[in-house]
């Protein structure tokens, strides 16, 4: 289990202040706009939401600037800078990471100006609040399986079928929010209050098999150029990643829908306990979380916005693949309660 010491030793050794892009409004300058800089940290930001969101905030009179990190590392850098913070906002992250950052008294409470036009149970209904809903996906190269003849049914197929070894991307590092959702549904199948961590001993076996039986990842090469390059046949990929990759590399790729279901993620947004621009902070997430940005959102990025009222305008298509999924029944509390430990046991045991 990470403590705060330990979090404090990996932020200091590798998450620096490489990480901050800015963005300051064109028709702002000088000390006052520094002063008034959000600080916005996201596992959100890549296939140009960054950029989008920069522009757009910048059109709204907001500066901005972002560190951009996997999902536990910003939950540890925020929970190492809980003394002295340095964000003000925080979205992308998923319940599962929020609560923990609630029980260290992390998050500041806010109520949202949309905060009526979602669904306050898929967050808090205090700290944190719901913007995107997203299925956590196995995806498959076409060209491979044609008419998805000879592919995978479900995960368990991969490390169970000799036919699929080597030829499915593993994670070699296991931060990333989507990575530890895949991670999270495959360890649920298994689960044994009695067992190490709740986990049954055949489920720790089978979690070692998928691990060993697959092609680890490559670091700073997309599952997609690893695709389109024949290296792999298939990985995991959330909805809107699946979409804009496959405009990028050219290809197409079919999601499985196991019987047993997919984890779905929420993406949330709160703001940082402790921030001295809680003003302008809300100001943006009540923008950011409008219906009017969901929707724009929605249609750049192929996402389905959970903000009832941006729903009309968001992108028809996605709202439609977002709930063609079964949705697996994960005990989320559960998770939480473990996750930390079955990551350390993995990175330790396993992967080695």
């Amino acid at each position: 289990m990470l403590t705060r010491r330990t979090l404090l030793t990996a932020l200091s050794a590798t998450a620096g202040l490489g990480a901050l892009a800015g963005c300051t409004p064109p028709q702002e300058s000088g000390g006052d706009d520094a002063a008034e800089t959000l600080t916005v940290y996201s596992n959100s930001l890549s296939d140009g939401r960054s950029e989008w969101l920069q522009e757009r905030a910048a059109a709204e009179g907001f500066s901005l600037q972002f560190v951009d990190l996997g999902a536990a590392e910003i939950q540890n850098r925020l929970l190492a800078e809980a003394a002295n913070p340095i964000a003000d906002v925080v979205f992308g992250l998923n319940n599962v990471y929020f609560e923990r950052l609630i029980a260290e008294e992390v998050l500041e409470p806010y109520t949202p100006a949309w905060s009526g036009e979602v669904d306050a149970a898929l967050g808090d209904g205090e700290h944190f609040w719901p913007i995107v809903r997203e299925p956590i996906m196995l995806v498959f190269n076409d060209a491979v399986f044609p008419d998805g003849e000879g592919a995978p049914t479900d995960w368990s197929d991969l490390w169970t079928d000799p036919a699929f070894e080597g030829r499915y991307e593993v994670q070699s590092t296991l931060g990333g929010g989507t990575t530890q959702m895949v991670i999270s549904g495959i360890i649920s199948r298994f689960r044994d209050d009695a067992g190490e961590l709740g986990v049954s001993e055949d489920g720790w076996a089978q979690l070692g098999e998928f691990f060993a039986k697959g092609n680890p990842s490559v670091e700073g090469t997309d599952l997609f150029a690893r695709l389109a390059g024949g290296e792999v046949d298939m990985g995991q990929m959330w909805l809107a990643g699946k979409f804009a990759r496959e405009e990028e590399y050219g290809l197409t790729t079919t999601a499985v829908n196991p019987e047993v279901g997919v984890p779905y993620a929420v993406q949330q947004v709160a703001m940082v306990g402790g921030s001295k621009r809680a003003e302008t902070a809300g100001a943006f997430i009540d923008w950011f979380g409008s219906a009017e940005v969901q929707a724009a959102w929605s249609t750049e990025f192929f996402t389905a916005p959970t903000n009832e009222a941006a729903r009309e305008n968001a992108d028809q298509e996605a709202l439609e693949m977002t709930e063609s999924f079964t949705q697996q029944d994960i005990d989320w509390e559960f998770v939480s309660e473990h996750l930390d430990s079955w990551i350390e046991k993995i990175e330790l045991d396993v992967l080695g």
